[in-house]
């Protein structure tokens, strides 16, 4: 019987992995324990060596179904419940439990001394972690916030205009209505009066917290729309956002300063603002489905290109190239300057800046977002800007799927972009955060579980030596082994296969890592040629670099030929980098450029359609208020 001595074996079930094989690859066990934040555990254990064929080859087992790893799903989203804020409990205005109540300061109290005695009778609802704050702070707090002997207060009306603006800010107005009691009523009946405003302020209370937490964290819970989303939802001092409120003298500034105010957001708040004031679309202009324009030679169809570029256009371009706009005459000599127009339109768009229209720009000239599509992204944009830290940081890694496109920021300007290739719209790239920590150099790729089940298996079972062709490593239980010998009907969960480091390696010369539960990392690829396309989501989840030689010397503080030369030393090494630099791996079809213009993508995944789903599901929930 075969002995084999164990070793960790790294099994990944979607994106891109990486292994680590036998015990003499030391360099390479090292490189994962730092990717799985652990030192290497030596275990002496000796087992019989599963998954290989003892006495008969492979190809002559009795096969079983071919398996397969199925990759995350989109939910149906679930919103927060409204329950009934329980506001009997909060009656007593001495002491509840062992927490003596805090007298807030004499301008904020109310001359309705006897007021409290309504709360009980008080119907308001509020998503669960509300109804606890205004719980919790009503249970600690004497006297009320937003009204007084006369009425709502100064506070009251300043919070509620600015709930009133919600929708400039990308939220629901209706979210956060509250009925204000009338001037007009029965001077007799003083008691009616009294509760009417007791329950105008559990109200307010309720929807001035929720709009705090709204435009903090977001309405919608990103990790309840699918397993592609990975986020830790901000926690909001919700009670704690009340007592100030309580203190201020600005409610006003205090609410609009809980917004987020990084320059992205910024940026889609007044573009935001720009679509809503737009009055009417100009009709879209036809171009023949078969053009095919190209520098030099004349088309009819150059008029149609002009005219779609007048009316798509960014106003940068068309103030860059406004002398030739002015003297064109529709006439079909397509000349050097109505080129070079053609590629700055086409450069803004993300397309390949090349002066020929064809197909892809034809798209985007007769096509694109209508008005109302636009806002619907922008909303969604800044609904989904909320998951990420209100300061993004002054130097950081961000990749939008959807624009196909990584962006380097340092010093608080962006250095530099570069095309990527993400995940197909079958193997999709996780939406998450986190930090970049290595580099490794020649790098082995580690292949994943779920593309050794659900694409090489079936080869395997008709040819179990096509690996080896192939100059693939394969390894069960942690003893290196001739794909032959394995037996591939049975399971893989032993099974580890690797390609060594090479010119066609499917890494390529390097990769950057920042360790996370879901295998996604940045690295080169032998598939140059598919950074030429326009729609670019063609891997198995991990993002392809245009220039990872650039991007590794960005984010290692080094230069280009500086790693020139660790790839050229041809060693599999791993270099951390000076300090762990943020990246935020992102999924938005509108965000804004370097200049602060707004720009629109396709969306990829359709994971907006996903969005839009949750917002109605919050919207419904929260009007089922009883």
């Amino acid at each position: 019987m075969k002995l084999i001595r164990t070793a960790a074996i790294v099994s990944l079930l979607t994106g891109c992995a990486f292994t680590s094989f036998g015990v003499q690859q030391a360099e390479a066990l090292n490189l994962l324990d730092l990717f799985r934040k652990k030192k290497p555990v030596a275990v002496e254990e000796y087992l019989p060596l599963p998954g290989v064929a003892q006495g008969q080859p492979a190809q002559k087992q009795v096969a079983k179904p071919l398996p397969k790893v199925k990759s995350p799903q989109y939910y149906t989203y679930k919103a927060e419940p409204m329950r009934r804020i329980a506001t009997a409990k909060i009656a007593d205005p001495v002491v509840t439990g062992s927490v003596q109540k805090v007298v807030l300061p004499p301008m904020q109290r109310s001359s309705l001394a006897d007021a409290r005695q309504f709360l009980p009778d008080v119907t308001a609802y509020a998503p669960g972690d509300i109804a606890k704050a205004v719980e919790t702070f009503y249970a600690e707090h004497d006297g009320f916030v937003w009204i007084d002997g006369s009425g709502p207060n100064a506070a009251a009306k300043a919070a509620l205009s600015v709930l009133g603006q919600a929708a400039s800010v990308g939220l629901d107005p209706l979210d956060y209505a509250v009925t204000v009691p009338s001037d007009d009523y029965d001077r007799g009946d003083l008691l009616a009066r009294e509760k009417t405003l007791v329950e105008f302020e559990i109200r307010l209370s309720a929807a001035t917290l929720t709009y705090i937490a709204d435009t903090v964290r977001g309405r919608i819970d990103p990790n309840k729309i699918s397993g592609y989303h990975d986020f830790k939802r901000k926690d909001v001092k919700l009670a704690a956002k009340l007592e100030n409120i309580a203190r201020s003298r600005d409610v006003a500034a205090y609410l609009n300063g809980q917004t987020p105010s990084g320059p992205q957001f910024a940026a889609l708040k007044q573009e935001l603002q720009t679509l809503e004031t737009t009055t009417g679309e100009a009709p879209r202009v036809v171009i023949a489905p078969d053009t095919l324009l190209k520098p030099g030679i004349s088309n009819p169809e150059l008029a149609n290109v002009v005219a779609a570029i007048r009316q798509k256009g960014s106003d940068a371009l068309k103030v860059e190239h406004s002398l030739t706009l002015s003297a064109y005459q529709g006439t079909p000599e397509y000349t050097p300057e109505l080129v070079a127009l053609v590629e700055g339109f086409q450069k803004e768009n993300g397309l390949k800046p090349d002066g020929i229209v064809g197909k892809a720009s034809i798209r985007i000239l007769t096509g694109g977002d209508t008005t109302a599509d636009k806002v619907g992204k922008v909303r969604i944009a800044m609904e989904q800007a909320r998951w990420l830290p209100a300061d993004l940081g002054s130097r950081y890694v961000f990749i939008n799927q959807p624009a196909y496109t990584v962006y380097y920021h340092d010093q608080g300007a962006e250095q530099f972009s570069m095309r990527v290739v993400v995940g197909s719209k079958a193997h999709q790239t996780f939406f998450f955060e986190d930090e970049i920590q290595t580099v490794e150099f020649n790098p082995y790729w580690g292949v994943p579980q779920s593309i050794i089940i659900n694409e090489m298996l079936p080869k395997l079972r008709s040819d179990p030596g096509y690996l080896d062709r192939l100059g693939y490593q394969v390894e069960v239980g942690g003893r290196p082994v001739s794909s032959y010998d394995v037996n591939w009907h049975g399971s893989t969960k032993s099974v580890a296969v690797r390609q060594p480091p090479s010119s066609d390696n499917a890494l390529g010369e390097l990769k950057i890592l920042f360790p996370n539960a879901h295998a996604i990392y940045m690295h080169d690829t032998p598939s140059k040629s598919f950074f030429k396309k326009d729609v670019r989501a063609l891997s198995h989840g991990c993002v392809r670099l245009a220039d990872p030689r650039k991007m590794a010397a960005a984010v290692l503080s080094t230069t280009v030929e500086d790693v020139a030369k660790e790839i050229a030393g041809g060693r599999n090494k791993g270099v951390s980098v000076p300090h762990k630099i943020p990246v935020y791996v992102a999924y938005f079809t509108a965000w804004p450029n370097k200049d602060g213009t707004v720009e629109y993508f396709d969306d990829v995944y359709e994971r907006d359609m996903y969005m839009n789903r949750a917002m109605d599901a919050t919207r419904t929930a929260r009007r089922a208020d009883g």
